[in-house]
């Protein structure tokens, strides 16, 4: 098995930090604690001063923005204070550093106590690409962070940046944009795009960071009847991606904002954005889409982190984190985990992570109440958002958890994620745990002196002679129930 590092109980006051981002759309202050690798978020805040709507008339930030955009902050940086945060980054991006008046209005932001920090386009850019690196390990394609003020494209390969470019292609300059004629609208992003050629020489897909894109993931998940409920993850191919980009650009924004998942701010903006993205797809040629909520603020967070900490599965962390509480141990999990491993049919590292999470989840389900546990066991693998996890892995987990309650099917929504193999597999995993547990009650020991095996047609429970007692009924039933789901005959040992 793969040594995995011990991870730590949830984090006190010291270690939370805070990111207030200063965009053109939105002033937003974010609160995370947690691990340092699976950061948590317990605070999320934004108000919506559109700082850079008028750059491209006037080209300064609106006076009345500016007040609203520093009421905000002044809110922000109290807030922080109460709430014991002492690692507080600040940032601005494109308003700020296009805006005629945007140095006075940082120096104003500055009277409040806070130091913010103007980035580049190209630290912009490089910031969200860090923060799709942290939620996709082996990211491999192109990001693209749509804001208010600009565009930002930034390919990514083997946990590095590499090309980058800041087009002026932010929500709020789109309008103006689109009032062209429609050949006119395409030429002129067009145009912006050849700052950014070598995204079309780029394999991968198109990793999508920003609010108006999770919105558009939203319209195609509930049109589509997606089994799941969080963007983040959520993957489309090019064929489809133009298909719904084409309905979505010819939709009404009243319309839009009916759908569950998209906001009237978001509505307002996604046709604009949507008809840029056919353009997009036509000059790029992505893969695919693939939807993140981790982005530039993630980002920051995740370029402070060392080589150490990087390397460590954001999706292990985040349960680990998760489960702690309901005394849920890394160390519990992973000898449940590798107890369970003799009737696994493979799946490489993929699988035992699968496994690992699962084995987690399931020591901490069984703190819940008995009632609770089948909607909390789908709750947790289907709803909650993880990082680090694809649909087939939820669904895997789905249904080593519900295997682990002693069910022995699942729901359609898990069905449509997964083959029948996966799910067939990863619930034979989740009665191996369940049996495990009776065993000993989740004694360390009951597994240290016991383990399960298979041998041609047998499934093979073999327990040392001083645990022999163990044998009682129940586990005698689950051991039935285990076998009779893996095609074989139980059978017990009791070894010397």
């Amino acid at each position: 098995m793969t040594a995995y590092r011990p991870f730590g109980l949830r984090t006190q006051h010291g270690d939370r930090r805070a990111v207030i981002d200063i965009g053109s759309n939105t002033v937003r202050l974010v609160v995370y604690d947690g691990p340092q690798r699976s950061p948590r978020t317990m605070w999320n805040e934004k108000v919506v001063a559109r700082l850079g709507r008028d750059l491209a008339t006037t080209g300064s930030i609106p006076d009345e923005a500016c007040e609203q955009a520093l009421a905000a902050l002044a809110r922000f940086a109290l807030l922080t204070q109460e709430l014991k945060v002492h690692d507080v980054q600040t940032v601005a991006t494109a308003a700020a550093r296009e805006a005629e008046n945007g140095a006075a209005f940082l120096d104003r932001v500055r009277s409040l106590g806070l130091e913010p920090r103007l980035l580049s386009g190209e630290e912009e850019a490089v910031a969200s690409a860090y923060g799709v690196i942290g939620a996709f390990p082996e990211a491999r394609g192109v990001v693209a962070d749509l804001g208010g003020g600009s565009l930002e494209l930034v390919s990514v390969e083997d946990g590095a940046c590499h090309d980058g470019a800041s087009l002026p292609l932010g929500t709020l300059r789109l309008p103006a944009l689109r009032a062209k004629k429609s050949a006119a609208f395409r030429r002129a992003v067009q145009k912006a795009f050849q700052k950014a050629g070598w995204a079309a020489a780029h394999a991968g897909p198109l990793y999508m960071v920003g609010g108006t894109w999770r919105a558009l993931a939203a319209y195609a998940m509930r049109s589509g009847d997606y089994p799941l409920t969080d963007p983040h993850g959520f993957r489309l191919n090019a064929e489809d991606a133009m298909r719904i980009a084409r309905k979505v650009a010819r939709s009404s924004p009243d319309k839009l904002v009916d759908i569950e998942g998209i906001g009237s701010l978001r509505a307002g903006a996604l046709p604009d954005a949507a008809a840029m993205l056919q353009v997009m797809l036509a000059e790029l040629e992505p893969d695919g889409l693939v939807f993140s909520s981790w982005g530039l603020r993630e980002g920051l967070l995740y370029q402070r982190l060392d080589s150490l900490e990087r390397a460590k599965d954001p999706l292990i962390v985040a349960v680990a984190d998760f489960s702690a509480p309901m005394k849920s141990a890394i160390t519990d999990a992973a000898l449940m985990s590798a107890w369970v491993v003799d009737i696994a049919e493979g799946g490489g590292a993929e699988n035992e992570r699968l496994r690992l999470a699962g084995a987690l989840l399931s020591l901490a389900l069984h703190r819940v109440e008995p009632n609770f546990r089948t909607a909390q066991a789908l709750e947790w693998a289907l709803d909650k958002r993880w990082v680090g996890l694809d649909a087939r892995g939820r669904a895997m987990i789905a249904a080593m958890l519900l295997g682990s309650c002693n069910k022995a099917g699942w729901p359609r929504r898990v069905a449509a994620l997964a083959s029948e193999d996966d799910l067939r597999e990863a619930m034979g995993w989740g009665l191996a745990m369940r049996l495990a547990r009776r065993l000993g009650a989740t004694s360390r020991v009951s597994l240290m002196t016991s383990a399960l095996a298979r041998k041609k047609k047998k499934l093979i429970l073999r327990l040392d002679e001083s645990r022999a007692a163990l044998a009682g009924e129940s586990v005698m039933h689950d051991l039935s129930g285990l076998a009779q789901w893996l095609k074989l005959e139980p059978e017990l040992q009791i070894t010397a």
